[in-house]
């Protein structure tokens, strides 16, 4: 489903770290690494790759699609919140709001730390997420369809009004697969945490190691650079280690 956009997303995190990381290596790192699409992108680009995530699953199927392409990457089970493997790391980044898996604000700062302490002094870590209205505005629904080698998926994803009392939006994914004659659904329920600007600059001030720098969006064009405010939903911020 999100396969299509796996080039531009690595595009911009280049054009990222040569634009706004002051240490010039070429080591990544992705807390929350999933299924390796962006492990394998980066890889393929002579990057020197470290992936975490929780899923033992997920992991195994980001090993086999990096050895696959005949490339090599440091794939760890690890929660996001846990210290990242041994750097230091030039560049990192978690995109499309997996930060918000995070719901109590002690594992979003213990994240948020740990990117902090496995980055080399003027590192940046590229962090996007959808900020959360609490303007009254009814639920939120995007969809996207897409079809390889036969199998046709469509993926939509219905989120709730947050409930910003509770700083949580219930979020309902529901996934339908065709193969031929074969017919697969299957429907996922989480919670989100919610974030407005003020909140998330709030929560970055407890990590005083790492300095907002930039904005944007999930357009990923480096050029376009905007302010980090509740006007914005899809923010893609670029978060620097300072020196």
């Amino acid at each position: 489903i999100f396969d299509e956009d796996t080039e531009r997303e690595a595009d911009f995190l280049e054009d990222a770290r040569e634009r706004y990381a002051l240490s010039r290596g070429r080591r990544v790192l992705e807390p929350a690494c999933g299924s390796g699409r962006l492990v394998k992108a980066m890889a393929e680009r002579g990057y020197r790759v470290t992936g975490t995530d929780r899923s033992p699953e997920m992991l195994a199927y980001a090993d086999e699609r990096v050895r696959a392409a005949g490339l090599k990457a440091r794939l760890v089970q690890a929660n996001m919140q846990d210290p990242a493997p041994k750097g230091p790391y030039d560049l990192a980044h978690c995109l499309v709001s997996t930060f918000k898996y995070l719901l109590r604000e002690t594992d979003a700062r213990a994240h948020l730390q740990s990117v902090a302490d496995a980055l080399a002094p003027g590192g940046i870590y590229c962090l996007g997420f959808h900020l959360s209205k609490y303007d009254g505005s009814l639920s939120d629904e995007e969809s996207w369809k897409q079809t390889r080698a036969g199998v046709q998926v469509e993926c939509s994803i219905d989120s709730s009004a947050p409930n910003r009392k509770a700083r949580t939006e219930e979020v309902t994914c529901r996934l339908r697969v065709r193969e031929g004659r074969r017919r697969l659904e299957t429907v996922t329920h989480w919670k989100f945490r919610t974030y407005n600007a003020a909140q998330f600059r709030s929560l970055l001030a407890k990590v005083p190691e790492l300095e907002l720098v930039a904005t944007h969006d999930f357009l990923y064009e480096i050029e376009e650079c905007m302010p980090f405010d509740d006007a914005l939903f899809d923010a893609l911020l670029i978060l620097r280690k300072r020196r």
